[in-house]
């Protein structure tokens, strides 16, 4: 259960390994037959099939254990990236993506991923680093002098979207947008709470950080409203 990466990385090289033999020796009769299949996405479709099974199997025997649950979605999504941009898959095909997204195997992964999300969150904003900009000693690339923990969570918020946006329906994508939005309000109060503590000295160190995360996360969210 903990060596996910052992059977998705094994299919992953049987494509690979019978591309070849495939598209010489299989695809020509195929032709010649006058048919309209494709040997070697036939071929990877049948072999995700036994990985949609396997999964179907796993998952409950794992649900509740976080570790492992969270190594197999993060295994699950770089298999899936690569069955699609080296092996071309269709994205009419069965899927491991229609696997994570049944509802006892779609809640656990709402609720893992806002668990680390906040754990992150308090790590970030916990750093001594949090209100310096990476790039305070490089003027033209630090206009808008980001602290450090604004960038952090956007990136975060980045790499959420990234993991969900190969959800096969609309309503689960926005089931993960709707943690998004949680995470922005979280991180606002965050926010708040901390320029409280800073009210005397406005024009200090720190309160103009906190005016300068927000600019930036307003700019950035406006830059992304026009990804659907």
């Amino acid at each position: 259960l903990n060596k996910p990466e052992w059977y998705l990385t094994q299919v992953l090289m049987w494509i690979g390994n019978h591309s070849k033999f495939l598209d010489d020796k299989i695809q020509p009769i195929l032709d010649k037959a006058g048919s309209s299949v494709n040997a070697g996405l036939e071929f990877s479709r049948a072999l995700v099939m036994l990985i949609l099974e396997k999964l179907a199997a796993d998952i409950p025997c794992l649900l509740y254990d976080d570790t492992l649950f969270c190594h197999l979605v993060d295994e699950v999504l770089l298999f899936e990236r690569e069955l699609y941009s080296v092996h071309g898959y269709l994205s009419s095909f069965p899927s491991c993506m229609h696997i994570l997204s049944e509802e006892s195997c779609f809640q656990r992964w709402l609720t893992v991923e806002k668990k680390f999300a906040l754990q992150k969150m308090d790590s970030m904003l916990s750093s001594e680093a949090a209100w310096i900009s990476q790039y305070k000693d490089i003027t033209d690339v630090d206009e808008m002098k980001v602290p450090d923990c604004a960038e952090t969570f956007m990136t975060l918020l980045l790499v959420i979207t990234d993991r969900y946006k190969n959800l096969p329906t609309a309503s689960r994508k926005l089931q993960f947008l709707g943690l998004q939005k949680e995470l922005v309000d979280d991180f606002r109060i965050r926010l708040t709470q901390v320029m409280k503590e800073e009210t005397r000295a406005s024009l200090g160190f720190r309160y103009c950080a906190i005016l300068n995360a927000v600019n930036y996360i307003a700019t950035v969210l406006a830059d992304w409203a026009d990804n659907v």
